[in-house]
């Protein structure tokens, strides 16, 4: 372009966006209320302030603190093969697309077009007699069009950001889909562990109740028993198969529940064996909790994120305020008449290029929505983090209050078993001399088989306590430095050019 053009050309930008801009609109004062909670502004409470504080946070591979080769293997299939984890992945690409897309508007755009037609030009009042009056020939172009976006206001730079932020914010709610579908199947683990030593449970409680039934056979037989003790043994029998058949049905349904949490059909959940969980060390909790949560948990990272991409939203319903300029041009060849390729050879060229303004000067109140729709979007996503920092600590707080009941539960409960099993073997030997009768025994029989479930149960709780407090504390799934600086989330001001404008 000739020097002489592009020193008019940019004399008639300044120009022209000098009295743009006093035309613009005002923003009427419209700006963002939300305020982010400071982390360490939250008050902890005594089950947080006496947990151990030796900055250990979990590993990415946690659930193999359970010892169960079994469980290893499936949370791995589980990851790799579930249409969960899948949607989650492709939620990160359609993300990265979007922003792909975003960015693209601040390159620039070229563009090129060409037509070959035969056209009829008839005798009338608009072609008027001449050369091509009454005849047909060839009619064809072709053209290059470019715009640039100067992107005076950021409006394009903005918008991209805020398609980037929200890219992370998917990539970090894909962690936490991961950190979801291994805490349940974790827990849909611990639940066909609690169904299996239930069923050893009723199994033992059949066993014992068909030796009671023998024993009271032999003394009727024997001459010392009675009709009546042999009908009470026979009894609580079918109701003892009964629960067994229960118990089976509960096994057969939490293998189909594991596999399909995995991505796997019910063939393959039913060669699940017996899990082997054991869970001997006990998890601390990390030093710093609440300021590095912001890293951890996967939730309070997407929320951040989240934050960060509606405050890139105000400044792009700022730059909607000021008047938009972009330099565009043209460049073609045309020909009507002579041979089907003829335009090609550049007879007649032509080209224009130069800056294209638009200027906001009333549009109904459609700017300020705009920026009121941004402005209430960041307080919502203030608040949404507010929220989800809060419940972060809460549920840090509620596993380990529930640990710490667990760990005393286990022990009352392993002493109420032990005190049933010493009534229900004293009562055993009692019925078998004679000094008592079967009522007695069944009584002992029945308060040993409702401990050694609370037992069982407890132990269950105690097993999901660990994997609920790993969870809570992001489950070893660090997003590292995939966190947004305190700037980034940070609701932008008004410029003052705008105050000045709505004032």
């Amino acid at each position: 372009m000739p020097r002489r053009i592009n020193r008019a050309l940019k004399t008639l930008s300044v120009l022209a966006l000098t009295l743009a801009i006093s035309g613009c609109i005002g923003t009427g004062g419209i700006a963002p209320q939300g305020k982010a909670l400071e982390a360490d502004s939250l008050a902890t409470d005594e089950a947080i302030q006496n947990a151990a504080q030796d900055a250990y946070w979990p590993t990415a591979q946690w659930w193999q603190a359970y010892g169960d080769p079994q469980l290893n293997r499936w949370i791995d299939l589980a990851v790799q093969g579930s249409p969960t984890m899948a949607m989650a992945a492709a939620r990160v690409r359609q993300a990265k697309s979007m922003a792909g897309i975003a960015e693209s508007a601040e390159s620039l755009q070229i563009n090129g077009e060409s037509s070959l037609k035969r056209h009829n030009w008839p005798t009338d009042q608009f072609y008027g007699p001449g050369e091509l009056s009454n005849t047909t020939t060839w009619d064809n172009n072709a053209s290059l069009g470019f715009s640039y976006a100067l992107d005076l206001w950021g409006r394009e730079s903005n918008a991209t950001e805020r398609a980037v932020d929200m890219a992370h914010m998917t990539a970090a709610e894909a962690r936490l889909a991961q950190l979801e579908l291994q805490n349940n199947i974790v827990r849909a683990y611990i639940e066909l562990s609690l169904h299996y030593a239930q069923r050893d449970i009723v199994a033992a409680t059949l066993k014992q109740q068909q030796q009671i039934l023998d024993l009271a056979q032999k003394r009727l037989n024997g001459g010392i028993g009675t009709h009546f003790e042999v009908s009470q043994a026979e009894t609580p029998l079918p109701e003892t198969h009964r629960q067994i058949d229960a118990l089976d049905e509960e096994i057969a349904l939490s293998r189909n529940q594991l596999a399909a949490l995995a991505g796997k059909g019910p063939g393959e959940g039913a060669q699940l064996q017996r899990p082997t969980l054991s869970l001997g060390a006990v998890l601390k909790l990390p030093s710093s909790l609440p300021a590095q949560l912001l890293g951890q948990r996967p939730d309070v990272v997407a929320s951040r994120w989240q934050v960060a991409a509606q405050a890139r939203g105000i400044d792009v319903a700022h730059a909607g305020f000021y008047p938009n300029v972009d330099l565009v041009g043209s460049l073609g060849y045309m020909a009507t008449g002579g041979g089907a390729l003829e335009f090609l050879t550049g007879k007649k060229l032509n080209y224009s290029v130069g800056p294209a303004i638009s200027l906001p000067i009333f549009d109904g109140g459609r700017l300020r929505s705009e920026l009121g729709e941004a402005s209430a979007g960041y307080d919502i996503a203030v608040a949404k983090y507010n929220q989800t920092l809060v419940n972060a600590l809460k549920n840090i707080s509620d596993q380990l209050i529930r640990r710490e009941s667990m760990d005393k539960q286990q022990t009352f409960a392993a002493e109420s078993v032990a005190t049933a099993q010493k009534t229900y073997d004293i009562a055993m030997i009692a019925y078998q001399r004679g000094l008592t009768d079967y009522l007695n025994v069944l009584n002992a029989q029945t308060l040993l088989f409702k401990q050694q479930q609370v037992q069982q149960q407890v132990q269950a709780a105690r097993l999901s306590a660990h994997a609920e407090l790993v969870t809570a504390l992001g489950g070893g799934l660090g997003a590292g430095s995939d966190v947004p600086k305190d700037s980034q989330t940070q609701a932008p001001k008004t410029p003052d050019l705008l105050k000045s404008l709505s004032n």
